[in-house]
């Protein structure tokens, strides 16, 4: 084997040196957690159970939830982009290993002799081949670790999408039980509003009062009426949603207790240094972050001399040959780039780019992260004193309403006062279950915010 010319190896070493250097992330890109909430946690807090939805004490909507998570479309491909990513990581992997193959030619032929006789004869040649790439600068270890870290990425961007379709199937849930709360709210009051109306029917037939009242009541019996078909439309269609969300075709959606009987879960002890272990958003931030270092260092490599060593052997079998030849090679090269038009450079600058948004979008995720959090303990900290709002003014109207309606009785005012009273009280009763509502989807919200039930892998 010829050794390579010591004028190409010193050429090579030189051209080593004139890769452009590294630099780190902008340092704008970084970001470190609070020492703590801008909202004070209970000092009763407890850690998140990793079936976390169980907390709200509905069998039915932990079955629900735990389907959307076996057979949500979404969750499927995610699944399977893994699987592609995983693979890809097999594919950059194989560049550290030598390339084995084995080939073979062989061929039978008969022709004429110069003395015109037929003749037969047949030749074969086995070859075993083997090339590897000696890779000194790291430019396909880089590649293997950007791959495995775009898998992770990839992984960490399915646990993101479960923890969604998690959260989503608990808040259509919810949200399913406030609206059949509505609808027996507002036939509750359709049942009333009857009842009124043919008290002013009565009323009306024996001369007590005008036909004004009479069409007061009706237009509020309608009013309410109207209401209950917009509601089972509502219905119906978010059954229809946690349908789709579940992986199956329209259908009835099975309900528990009812919405009255859901529990409020308690808040979360986290603290904020543990959040950025938590979430699966983040932690695909940071092997994106990781990707695109990777990227950048294999980048830079292309600057680098490429050594590579290739080897053959085989044999020589024909019917000419009294015995099988014994054939090989041995081999290497180098190969440096001198120049390029500019296309290594812009590659490396290109590569420095990515690595810089993939940076800022860390820090991003990150915030956004701590922002959402915030966001939903203090939605929770002041659903008490709303509420509480709340109960005292449907106190304060049951009672207007009832003084109403005696008045209205005893004929010292007019059918007006009393209506405009049960609106009222039909209105807050609407705004409490809507108050619920709110307060148990920020539970699930603030659930989802801080990671769920387990730290991201």
């Amino acid at each position: 084997m010829r050794r390579l010319p010591l004028p190409l190896a010193g050429l090579a070493l030189a051209l080593a040196g004139c890769a452009p250097a590294l630099t780190p992330p902008p340092a704008a890109s970084a970001v470190a957690p609070p020492a703590d909430w801008r909202t004070a946690l209970p000092t009763d807090g407890a850690a998140i159970d990793s079936r976390w939805w169980s907390a709200f004490g509905d069998p039915r909507l932990t079955a629900l939830v735990e389907q959307a998570r076996a057979n949500n479309s979404d969750l499927a491909i995610a699944a399977a982009r893994v699987a592609e990513a995983r693979a890809q990581e097999r594919v950059a992997r194989s560049l550290l290993w030598p390339n084995l193959s084995l080939s073979g030619q062989g061929a039978e032929a008969r022709s004429v002799n110069a003395f015109g006789q037929p003749t037969e004869s047949f030749a074969a040649q086995p070859v075993f081949q083997a090339s590897y790439e000696i890779d000194l600068f790291g430019r396909n270890a880089a590649a293997r670790e950007a791959a495995r870290a775009n898998a992770a990425a990839v992984a960490a961007a399915r646990e993101a999408a479960t923890l969604s379709v998690s959260s989503a199937a608990a808040s259509g849930y919810i949200t399913l039980l406030a609206l059949d709360a509505r609808r027996q709210l507002l036939a509750e009051t359709l049942t009333s509003r009857s009842e009124a109306l043919r008290l002013a029917r009565s009323r009306a037939e024996a001369g007590y009062t005008s036909q004004l009242e009479l069409r007061q009541a009706e237009a509020e019996y309608q009013a309410t009426a109207q209401q209950i078909p917009t509601i089972e439309a509502a219905i119906a269609r978010q059954e229809n949603g946690l349908s789709l969300l579940v992986g199956d075709t329209p259908h009835a959606i099975a309900r528990g207790e009812g919405f009255a009987a859901l529990a409020v879960p308690p808040v979360p002890a986290v603290l904020p240094s543990e959040l950025v272990r938590r979430r699966p958003d983040i932690a695909q931030a940071e092997y994106a972050l990781a990707a695109t270092d990777a990227n950048l260092r294999a980048a830079r490599a292309q600057f680098l001399p490429q050594v590579r060593l290739a080897a053959s052997a085989g044999a020589v079998i024909s019917s000419a040959l009294g015995d099988p030849i014994s054939i090989w090679s041995v081999g290497g090269s180098i190969l440096a780039p001198i120049f390029s038009g500019g296309r290594l450079q812009g590659e490396f600058d290109a590569a420095t780019a990515q690595r810089d948004q993939a940076a800022f979008a860390y820090r991003k995720t990150v915030l956004t992260a701590f922002r959402e959090v915030e966001d939903q303990m203090a939605v929770i900290d002041r659903f008490n004193a709303q509420e509480q709002a709340l109960m005292a003014q449907r106190a304060a109207v049951a009672d207007a309403l009832r003084h109403a309606t005696n008045r209205y009785r005893a004929g010292y005012s007019p059918y007006l006062e009393q209506l405009d009273a049960q609106r009222s009280l039909l209105g807050v009763d609407l705004a409490l279950i809507q108050l619920r509502a709110d307060r148990l989807n920020a539970y699930v919200a603030l659930y989802q915010a801080l990671g769920g039930g387990a730290p991201a892998a």
